[in-house]
């Protein structure tokens, strides 16, 4: 005989928030676990089925983020169950508040290994941030940024990228050098502006309390009481990342983030490849690796991620056969 397991949700204002209008958030739950069956009665929900212990610990996860406040949708039910699935539970990844954005939106960790990484960053003088595009390396990296300067733990925030051309010369674009390097800047202040209300990012830009510049206009410099963010660090030559690394001062704290599938350097090698190997044993110094399961834009972008990546192994796979014919 089958084992089922009964819940009881504590009321009935969280029985709408976890079966979701017209039972949208069950009926996603019972199709990610089609061998379970599922059954509400009032404010009982009784599972049986081949999986039954870990629907149940869903339904108590999602239970335990409701007291809390949150709100369950088809994007946050999603990664709970590929959480649950993992073994690790959302309520204690997801309810930790890093910032109140501008727009009154809490900015936290969705997944665990945003969390992981989130947790690097408060535990080490620097944290290395490595995952492809959409897992929330930069975006997460200026939250903790703000909240450090908010909290007068450090005195400023240094948001820097190197400047590398992808497709047009920078001689080729208009106005001054920090004209031509602004487009490549962009995505620092878009998080930035996303955080803050523009006028007081405007202002704390003007008084240089957060300065966003290119790699370059690092060099010579010593950063005491700062939180530095390196982005796309992948573009980094070893000589940048050596001079980087070594401008971090008394009080400081820096983030390194980068994707190394994403390397735009023409023809020379990436500061970041091969680093862990040099850098991973002094303390001090985290390396946080983020993977296609914590991508949190629309889910397509996941399955893109994963399909690069198999191609990417398949072709290391390809060329290794080819060495040792």
């Amino acid at each position: 005989m089958a084992e089922t397991v009964q819940l009881e949700v504590p009321g009935n204002h969280l029985m709408l928030g976890l079966l979701g209008q017209h039972d949208e958030m069950l009926k996603s739950i019972e199709s990610s676990f089609p061998n379970t069956q599922i059954v509400v009665r009032g404010n009982q929900i009784s599972v049986s089925g081949e999986e039954v212990d870990r629907v149940a610990s869903l339904f108590e996860e999602l239970i335990l983020l409701l007291e809390r406040g949150e709100k369950i949708n088809g994007e946050n039910l999603i990664r709970s169950i590929d959480m649950i699935r993992a073994d690790e539970r959302p309520s204690e990844i997801v309810t930790l508040e890093l910032l109140k954005s501008s727009k009154g939106r809490s900015v936290r960790p969705k997944t665990a290994g945003q969390r992981a990484y989130v947790d690097a960053i408060a535990k080490n003088t620097i944290t290395f941030g490595i995952g492809p595009a959409g897992t929330g390396k930069s975006y997460l990296a200026v939250a903790l940024a703000i909240q450090a300067l908010q909290s007068k733990v450090v005195n400023r925030i240094i948001l820097t990228r190197p400047a590398v051309e992808a497709g047009e010369r920078l001689g080729f674009l208009p106005g001054d050098l920090m004209a031509k390097v602004d487009p490549y800047l962009r995505p620092l202040y878009d998080a930035l502006y996303d955080m803050l209300d523009p006028e007081v990012a405007q202002r704390l830009i003007e008084r240089a309390t957060i300065e966003v510049a290119p790699l370059a206009f690092m060099r010579g410099r010593t950063l005491n009481q700062s939180f530095i963010i390196l982005d796309e660090a992948q573009n980094t030559t070893p000589e940048q990342m050596k001079m980087f690394l070594t401008r971090i001062g008394f009080g400081s704290k820096a983030v390194v983030t980068g994707d190394i599938t994403q390397i735009d350097l023409a023809g020379r090698r990436s500061g970041l490849v091969g680093l862990e190997g040099l850098l991973g044993k002094i303390d001090g110094i985290e390396f946080a690796s983020l993977t296609n399961r914590d991508v949190v834009r629309h889910p397509i972008v996941s399955k893109i991620v994963a399909a690069y990546e198999r191609s990417e192994v398949e072709k290391l796979t390809r060329d290794q056969e080819r060495r040792t014919r």
